[in-house]
């Protein structure tokens, strides 16, 4: 049995040709919505691409299949356990965004062996075929590895942003120059200080006066004349100006919201990646500056549609004031939530940023939805080694929250010490953590019923029964045997003290439970027989040094309604 449970890496076959053919590494065009910046200067590059060597072989995975006498569990999390036990494993999920920085398998397994639950591909940048790529080396560090890195795409949007710079990928602005914002296609020679609009309408929506944001403010301008489709801007607030940045407007202190009204929540360009996705076998969408339920739920039956078998989950990105007022409605319909807030914070006070996202990781743990918060959590490691204080606080604080996930945007895609990045969310959301629960911090949250069925309502009062009695007992892992990982979350949402080891026989239901705040997703197929599978679990666990005899566990399942106590033999 030991035999069976060995990674054996020599055994594993040849390395297929596409880890070995190389992805640029430079810097390349990209927006600031998503903050992935280069003050470099690099080849021109048509219209967002991503260089390749060459066009990517196409490369057929099998899917994993579950062994009975197998137990698959991420090689990264194992190591953690049997360094340092189940009780101090790591709760909170971490997200990298995936850029020429890390595009490589080498920096790829390194952002894996470090920590990362999910490996994030953002649409705003690249192409397909150079997605794609990225995808099959997840998959096949997942598969000869013995990694669990889920994928999340996340769909561009369609709000107004600016166009590229010509190839380059950043401009300064100074204070008091003049920049010209127009809707014309320039064929040609775009001329100097002048940068091309998505929104046709762009031009008659703003007034002379207005206050045009970049990037959330990052570069301020005021609007001085409009000349047909031009816009003239005069510099107020100097800055560096990206490609794809994303562009707000206010007039007399309020967000000019009329701009935008022509221009849908899901573009045509979005449908084509989520084909994409969709064929690639993603496990998440992020959805973009989402306004209203209705766009999540005709999402979900497109998806639905496009494949019988499909499991991907939908992500809501709150990221616009129209999200705010559609709040509750939209995180029930979707499958978890993101606090995008940067964009975010571009159309709403600033000062408001961190009451809506506490009151949005409230809201989503009450629904039941994972939930990330994204966005220059550690931005200065973009450029250097440590981060500030500020954002060390800022990290905590999400933790303390007890937020799902922390999501790397720029400072894993195009930052110089992404590593460096990831061990800091990693090293601040253990030690937060521990705090806590040294400190015995009282989880006071009211969690309502969310259950649509009597065996819903059982199970959930189940997971709240399992949880005071683990967080009572000192329980050293809460064990949950599910099929479709309902149950997995509903204890999740109880946020216990100790971590739970959710056992589930689907290898996307196991990627899918890895954004759930402290669960540790095993792919194990199970039977009825709840002592049968205690036994195994007990077996394969103490083989690969993960538990030890006399460890207390809680025991649940979603075939069994019962709570079952047991010491491991």
């Amino acid at each position: 049995m030991a035999h069976a449970l060995h990674f054996s890496i020599s055994l594993s076959p040849p390395p297929p040709p596409f880890l070995s053919r190389r992805l640029s590494s430079k810097p390349y065009a990209c927006s600031a919505r998503s903050p992935i910046s280069s003050v470099h200067s690099v080849s021109p590059v048509s219209e967002n691409r991503l260089p390749l060597s060459k066009a990517p072989v196409p490369v057929v995975l099998q899917p994993t299949t579950v062994d009975s006498g197998v137990m698959h569990l991420d090689v990264a999390m194992e190591v953690e356990l049997r360094e340092n036990g189940p009780r101090s494993s790591r709760r909170t999920k971490l997200v990298c965004t995936i850029g020429p920085a890390t595009c490589g398998l080498d920096e790829l397994e390194a952002l894996a062996a470090g920590g990362m639950n999910v490996a994030r591909l953002n649409m705003c940048h690249g192409t397909r075929e150079w997605h794609r790529t990225v995808i099959e080396r997840v998959r096949w560090l997942n598969q000869v590895k013995g990694f669990s890195v889920s994928i999340m795409m996340d769909t561009e949007g369609s709000e107004v942003h600016m166009g590229d710079l010509g190839g380059l990928t950043s401009a300064k602005a100074e204070d008091g120059d003049i920049w010209t914002f127009s809707v014309r296609a320039f064929n040609s020679h775009r001329p100097e200080c002048t940068i091309s609009v998505n929104y046709d309408g762009f031009a008659e929506d703003v007034k002379v006066g207005d206050e045009l944001l970049v990037d959330g403010g990052m570069v301020r301008f005021e609007v001085i004349d409009k000349i047909g489709p031009d816009v003239k801007c005069r510099c107020t607030d100097s800055g560096l100006l990206l490609p794809r940045a994303n562009l707000t407007f206010w007039r007399n202190g309020s967000l000019v919201q009329a701009r935008n009204a022509m221009l849908p929540t899901i573009s045509s360009k979005d449908w084509l990646d989520i084909d994409f996705g969709i064929a690639e076998g993603v496990d998440f969408i992020a959805v973009s500056f989402v306004k209203s339920a209705e766009v999540i739920k005709q999402l979900k039956s497109y998806i639905a549609g496009r494949s019988c078998e499909s499991d991907v989950a939908v992500i809501a990105k709150i990221e616009s004031f129209g999200s705010l007022k559609n709040l509750k409605e939209i995180i029930q319909a979707s499958d978890g939530a993101m606090v995008a807030r940067g964009d975010l914070g571009a159309q709403i006070p600033l000062e408001e940023v961190p009451l809506i996202q506490e009151k949005i990781i409230r809201l989503c743990r009450q629904l039941n939805k994972p939930v990330i918060v994204a966005s220059q959590l550690l931005k200065s490691m973009i450029e250097y080694p440590t981060p500030t204080r500020a954002e060390v606080a800022d990290v905590s604080e999400a933790v303390k929250q007890q937020a799902d996930g922390l999501m790397l945007s720029g400072e894993s895609a195009m930052g110089q010490y992404p590593e460096k990045a990831l061990a800091v969310l990693r090293s601040v959301s253990l030690r937060i953590e521990r705090w806590w629960r040294e400190e015995k911090h009282n989880d006071n949250m009211e969690l309502p019923d969310i259950a649509s069925t009597s065996l819903e309502s059982v199970s959930e009062e189940i997971c709240h029964a399992a949880t005071k009695m683990a967080n009572k007992l000192e329980a050293d892992a809460l064990f949950v045997y599910t099929k479709t990982g309902h149950m997995a979350s509903l204890l999740s949402r109880c946020r216990p003290d100790c971590p739970v080891f959710a056992f589930t026989p689907s290898p996307s239901s196991q990627r899918r439970l890895n954004l759930h705040w402290g669960l540790i997703p095993f792919c194990l197929s199970f039977t009825n027989d709840m002592e049968s599978n205690l036994d195994r679990s007990f077996s394969l666990l103490k083989a690969r040094g993960m538990i030890k005899s006399g460890d207390l566990i809680i025991s649940v399942s979603d075939m069994l309604q019962s709570v079952q106590v047991v010491n491991v033999p």
